[in-house]
């Protein structure tokens, strides 16, 4: 399961010898993934345990566009917290950005304001850090995948254990033309309920709504989760679940697909003025 996210990773350029051991941590134990420098995980809802090397705040804003040892820094410790920010590479861009939202919300940071930058709110937290309140407890031991609309990401467990965390922009609320005209649709709402990753296109696919990249379908072929460009902080979406087109690239790799053994997909929380 996790030599796609390798694969990814190493294609870029980006696994570190530290890097690599972290991706293979979830099946060590306890005592292992202490001495490989990762404390095994806390519960939902607690303070997870400090990953060893600790990470060391720089003292400073960090901001979009911002370059050095500091990035780099940063970007190590969101893929350590599995919040994969693409390519470590020391460069703060737009895909380190979406992780860090991604982290924002998770640690329920403010993200109406100073959302782009990481000051000394999020660097404490990334000190300490958060695990993502489980939506679903008992919704699948293997894999499962937990969308909150609440907080917009989606969490993936393997084995009980956080795999990816992703931000995600849902269904916006919004009405929009009726595909082939004839009035107006909507509203734009993803709808929360226990579903299953039916099915896969590769690359950009048209769809009465628009298109979508790389879709893993959950209801039919018109709800996905799937890669977008943009995925905002606001829900925007017709009703999918968009996720930031790099994580897109190998998504549908870590799931399985079908009617009956396809990996369950819990979404909850509240849609769109509806909050």
């Amino acid at each position: 399961m996790k030599q796609p996210i390798r694969r990814w990773l190493a294609g870029l350029g980006a696994v570190t010898a530290a890097a690599a051991s972290v991706l293979s941590l979830s099946s060590l134990t306890a005592s292992q993934a202490a001495t490989a420098g990762k404390a095994a995980p806390a519960r939902a809802g607690t303070a997870a345990r400090n990953l060893q090397p600790a990470y060391t705040p720089p003292g400073r804003v960090l901001r979009p566009g911002m370059k050095g040892p500091a990035i780099r820094a940063l970007q190590r410790r969101l893929a350590e917290l599995k919040y994969y920010p693409g390519k470590i590479d020391g460069e703060f861009s737009a895909d380190t950005l979406e992780a860090v939202w991604a982290f924002k919300e998770v640690q329920g940071i403010n993200t109406s304001k100073n959302a782009d930058i990481v000051g000394h709110v999020m660097e404490r937290d990334l000190v300490k850090p958060r695990l993502p309140r489980v939506l679903v407890p008992r919704g699948g031991s293997n894999l499962r995948i937990e969308v909150s609309l609440t907080r917009e990401v989606l969490v993936l467990y393997h084995h009980n254990k956080v795999e990816l965390i992703s931000h995600v922009s849902a269904g916006g609320g919004y009405y929009y033309p009726c595909p082939g005209g004839g009035g107006t649709c909507g509203p734009a709402i993803t709808p929360d309920g226990n579903f299953r990753a039916l099915s896969f296109a590769p690359g950009w696919v048209t769809v009465p709504l628009g298109y979508m990249y790389n879709p893993v379908f959950f209801i039919g072929r018109a709800y996905a989760i799937h890669g977008d460009i943009p995925v905002p902080l606001q829900p925007v979406s017709h009703g999918c679940v968009r996720i930031p087109m790099y994580i897109a690239a190998f998504f549908h790799k870590l799931v399985h697909l079908g009617a009956r053994h396809g990996t369950p997909v819990y979404i909850r929380g509240l849609a769109p003025g509806t909050r």
